[in-house]
């Protein structure tokens, strides 16, 4: 069985996030969380969040064993850009592409 968990519009470039998906992808639960806690960047407290979603989900929901759960996958797809100008001289403008991701992760019980 499997539990997922997923969130989107999220404020973060899929690029950035994608960096941080790569350090917990296939880790236990337990030891996704310690190296998510220990990691100094935006996307890890969301993914933080996503992670015990995902548990709470397994265990409440689908009656899955807590300690025996790993993050069995781990997606960061790109959601819509939001795009401002920034004035420049001579009248012209420089665009800023604001960048939002799409978080999913998957949760499975090793036997």
């Amino acid at each position: 069985m499997e539990s997922v968990a997923k969130v989107k519009m999220q404020r973060v470039s899929p690029r950035k996030a994608r960096l941080v998906a790569d350090l917990f992808r296939y880790k236990n639960t337990e030891e996704a969380l310690s190296i998510l806690h220990n990691t100094n960047k935006k996307s890890s407290k969301l993914f933080i969040k996503l992670l015990n979603s995902a548990i709470a989900g397994a265990v409440n929901n689908k009656g899955m064993d807590g300690n025996s759960l790993y993050v069995s996958d781990v997606q960061v797809n790109e959601g819509p850009t939001y795009k401002r100008f920034q004035p420049r001289s001579k009248g012209t403008a420089y665009s800023i592409f604001k960048r939002t991701s799409h978080l999913s992760i998957t949760v499975k019980e090793r036997k």
